[in-house]
Parts: C-alpha cells; sequence; structure tokens
C-alpha cells in the first residue's frame, strides 16, 4: 500500500515535470497543500522532503519552497540501482542484455575484483520507454553463473541476484563525470556521435567486502540527474582529478 506522502509526492512531481510548476517558482504553502489535499501538514512535509532529497524542490525556512529543476534526480544512495530507484519514483523501466560473454580477467580487472575469470556484459536501460543508460558491466568469477541464469530482459540484476543466492550489493564506490559519445553508445541511445553522455563508474562489493561487479554506465543527457546532500558534519561528495581510480 503506498503511504500518503508517497502519493502526494508524486503528484506534485508530476506537476513539477510538466511545468504546471516552473523552475524559480514557489510551491503553495504547506498549509494550502495540505488543505489540497486534505492531510496533516506532517503529511504534506512528507512528501516535500522526498522532492527535496530528488533535487526538484529546495529546502529552506519559511512557508514557501522554491522549484529548482524539472529532470529526474537520482540520489547517491541509490546509484546501486537504476531499477530499484525508478520504480520508487513511479516510472516504468527496462532491460535488455545485448552481449553477454566470459573471458580471462586483465590485469586491473584482476586486481578490483580478485577474479582471473569476468562475466562482460553490455545491457540497454530505458525509461518510460525511452533508451537512455548503457552499462558495461564486468561480474567477478564466483557470481557469473548467477548472472547468467538471469533472463536477458530482467528489469533489476539486483533484485533477481538478490532472490537467488541473497546477495546484496552493501558498498560502493562511484566516480561521476562526462564523455563523448562513440558509435555504439550513439546508435543505441539515439543521440549523435559525440554527444555528452553523464557517465558513472563503480565498484559494488558484499557486506564482507567481496568484489562483485566493476562498470561503466553512460546516461543520455537530459535523462537522469545525481543529487547528494550534504552538511558541515557529514560530507560524502568528494572533488578528485580524473581517472585516478578508474582506467578509461
Amino acid at each position: 500500500m503506498v503511504a500518503r506522502y508517497e502519493r502526494i509526492a508524486a503528484e506534485l512531481r508530476d506537476d513539477i515535470l510538466r511545468g504546471a510548476h516552473p523552475v524559480g517558482s514557489t510551491l503553495p504553502t504547506d498549509a494550502e497543500l495540505a488543505a489540497r489535499y486534505s492531510a496533516a501538514r506532517g503529511t504534506v512535509r512528507q512528501a516535500l522532503a522526498v522532492l527535496v532529497a530528488e533535487g526538484l524542490v529546495g529546502s529552506r525556512q519559511g512557508a514557501r519552497r522554491i522549484v529548482l529543476g524539472n529532470s529526474r534526480s537520482q540520489s547517491f544512495a541509490e546509484l546501486h540501482s537504476f531499477a530499484q530507484w525508478a520504480k520508487s519514483n513511479g516510472y516504468s523501466f527496462g532491460g535488455q542484455v545485448l552481449q553477454q560473454r566470459r573471458r580471462a580477467a586483465g590485469p586491473v580487472e584482476a586486481a578490483r575484483l580478485g577474479s582471473d575469470e569476468v562475466l562482460e556484459v553490455l545491457r540497454l536501460r530505458t525509461l518510460e520507454a525511452e533508451p537512455v543508460l548503457v552499462e558495461r558491466t564486468v561480474y567477478a568469477g564466483w557470481i557469473a553463473a548467477a548472472v547468467e541464469a538471469i533472463p536477458r530482459d530482467c528489469g533489476s540484476i539486483t533484485q533477481a541476484l538478490f532472490d537467488s543466492t541473497g546477495l546484496v550489493f552493501a558498498y560502493g564506490e562511484h566516480l561521476i563525470d562526462a564523455v563523448a559519445a562513440g558509435a555504439q553508445d550513439a546508435r543505441l541511445l539515439g543521440v549523435r556521435r559525440g554527444s555528452p553522455l553523464l557517465r558513472q563508474r563503480r565498484i559494488t562489493t558484499t557486506q564482507e567486502g567481496r568484489p562483485v561487479e566493476s562498470s561503466d554506465d553512460r546516461y543520455r543527457a537530459g535523462s537522469v540527474t545525481f543529487s547528494i546532500r550534504n552538511s558541515i558534519g557529514a560530507n560524502p561528495l568528494i572533488r578528485q582529478a580524473g581517472d585516478l581510480h578508474f582506467g578509461a
């Protein structure tokens, strides 16, 4: 059952994404929203907190909040699963494995994943029936058979691995930058070669620290944004020079 605040957040999100509340405008007051949705102010504040976390609405003292953006946002806490993020925000999503093969690990892959053999997977992801993401994932040999057993059109490999093996992606290191679309990415995402893509590179491990995968994910420009909330007491965002930890 969907919570009341989640339904309110979904309606406000839809209003923002379709332009009913333009970027830079202010939302109605908490009291006005509470009256509109026949809900308690606390419920409205919970709904607004969801939109703040997504980067759509600014958090500020006072009765009104400013609309900051009108594009889909993914929090850093959800970077391990595109499908889980899409599902939690009410978007339709899909995935299709285009290529899959076992091969010997290269020196860097062997060091990262602790495996002499790896499974290389090329996957295209869709959001609202549009191609938005190309995933190039290299899985450690110990989990390869479980990944190969998953249907190629599975919506969430993360969930499928949990269901079949109990695997939990517990820790991840992520690097995000911009790259130009090569010929293959351009064809799969329906953009021009050389168009800017948002790249997320990651290494994920189990709760025990056992490496599971190394991935290079490339998003079509404008399909999602990433957000992070920090404070003087907790700042997980680190600025780094390019290519310190990952190969191109």
